[in-house]
């Protein structure tokens, strides 16, 4: 059995999980959602759902993983035996996460190049959904593999691999480069987006609030999935970074820190992006609204548009962007790859080398299936699910197990006992009755919508099979690691 991995430094741990949590979503996911969801109004249910959940679930996982020195399923294993299976699952939601989002990276590497001579010309649109990815009209209507597509993938589990080739040691190592590069490209970008004419457009779009917004349940489920996926919680990625920590570790400081640089980051990149998209829209003389498109759209056609209409340097500005969200990804992604990995490893003792071999080359070839004419289908049911269904149920069992099974109070005991900063009961309150019941009854909110109709119109089939199949086979997957015999 090898010895368990320590951070190098507390800063090597720091940039490790504000870099897991600093991710594409940050870049293309925060600023359309805010959009989508009332602008100003999406902010305060943002923030409100970052000091009510995000920041306690931090300290929980943090907490819980320091505590139990073991990866999510380890954790709740020693939680108690019968909770080895949930464990897993929030394992298994961050593996499919990041089954597709190395395919968004393989988007990155292929626009790095295409910037290089702006290949999109003046129909970004069709270069991105027809040259680039095929899409198919229909999920259900797969088309051929692209085979550049499935090279970027292949490049991404490459460099995934090789961060996490010797867990903490590599990672600790990797994220110097790969959180502090998109950090200073990102402030590059800030500075361009808002001093652009036609800025103050896009940002009074960005920064308007429209309450009304705020009597709608879908908002604050955006809100609060937007929160944890950004934040990394619920997919056992901080319980194994935790995990990795020295015995004198300031568990409530570092939850504070990593939340909070994460938020302003996400913050920050929305002046980014609606600067430039109001630059954008006076130059073409459209409303801001109508030249935002959503999801990866933002990144591929949006920003594309907006490169291709700078006044100079537009070659620069393009592969600096797309190297800024390959960086930005990347960190996300490997985190992602080592929490599956650090489980494993604590269950069946193998070496990093053959665990990291086996969660990169299964991941690689469920990924396939994303590289296909209908893939970018397949991703956006799936990204859907396994957020407002998947990552939210993981999120509501850690407050119920840990809160009312385990005892609130046996973490905030341990967590106040190294830390400067001590948490109080109103953290006990938040985690035992107010995360539960506000995710509960948004979950249910969810479920009779998707009771209602389809998600985005797809055929149910389509939905049924790469949405409501992969989240019940999370806790049945959970319970067949939980049942294979351990290794000791």
């Amino acid at each position: 059995m090898e010895k368990r991995d320590q951070w190098d430094s507390r800063f090597a741990f720091i940039l490790a999980a504000i870099g897991s949590a600093i991710g594409l979503g940050n870049i293309w996911r925060f600023p359309y959602i805010c959009y989508a969801n009332g602008g100003g109004a999406f902010l305060v249910a943002w923030l409100v759902a970052l000091f009510t959940a995000g920041i306690p679930l931090m300290i929980l996982e943090l907490g819980l993983g320091h505590k139990t020195e073991g990866s999510a399923s380890e954790a709740f294993r020693k939680v108690n035996r019968k909770f080895e299976w949930f464990g897993w699952v929030a394992i298994l939601v961050g593996f499919f996460i990041v089954c597709y989002y190395a395919v968004i990276m393989s988007y990155c590497f292929s626009f790095v190049y295409h910037s290089l001579t702006l290949a999109w010309g003046d129909d970004p649109t069709g270069f991105f959904y027809q040259q680039t990815l095929g899409l198919t009209e229909s999920p259900l209507d797969i088309g051929g593999v692209k085979g550049y597509i499935f090279l970027g993938l292949l490049l991404s589990w490459i460099a995934i691999f090789f961060s996490i080739w010797k867990g903490a040691k590599t990672v600790g190592k990797v994220v110097y480069a790969t959180v502090l590069i998109p950090w200073f490209l990102l402030l590059i970008f800030v500075v361009r987006g808002v001093t652009l004419p036609g800025a103050v457009e896009g940002l009074t779009f960005y920064l308007t609030p429209d309450f009304q917004k705020l009597l709608s349940h879908q908002v604050w489920l955006a809100a609060y999935t937007q929160v944890f996926f950004s934040l990394s919680v619920g997919f056992g990625i901080m319980i194994a970074y935790s995990s990795f920590l020295p015995r004198k570790t300031d568990i409530v400081n570092n939850a504070f820190l990593i939340s909070m640089a994460n938020c302003a980051t996400s913050f920050v990149a929305g002046f980014a992006v609606f600067g430039a998209l109001g630059y954008y829209a006076v130059k073409v003389g459209k409303p801001v609204a109508e030249v935002v498109a959503s999801g990866p759209g933002l990144a591929f056609v949006t920003y594309p548009h907006i490169i291709s209409n700078l006044p100079f340097w537009q070659p620069l500005f393009g592969v600096l962007f797309f190297l800024m969200l390959l960086t930005l990804g990347i960190d996300s992604a490997f985190s992602l790859a080592e929490a599956a990995a650090a489980g494993v490893m604590d269950k069946w003792k193998r070496s990093h080398r053959t665990t990291n071999i086996a969660v990169c080359s299964i991941a690689l070839i469920i990924g396939i299936i994303f590289t296909t004419g209908a893939g970018l289908h397949w991703l956006d049911i799936l990204d859907n699910f396994m957020n407002k269904f998947g990552l939210s149920i993981v999120c509501l069992g850690e407050c119920i197990l840990i809160g009312w099974v385990f005892g609130s109070g046996k973490i905030k005991e341990y967590v106040n006992g190294i830390s400067e900063f001590k948490i109080g009961v109103w953290w006990d309150i938040l985690i035992r009755f107010f995360v539960p019941v506000v995710l509960g009854v948004l979950i249910l909110a969810e479920l009779l919508e998707r009771i209602k109709g389809s998600y985005m119109g797809y055929p149910r089939l389509a939905e049924f099979l790469g949405g409501w199949m992969m989240v019940l086979l999370l806790p049945i997957f959970g319970i067949i690691l939980m049942l294979v015999k351990r290794r000791d």
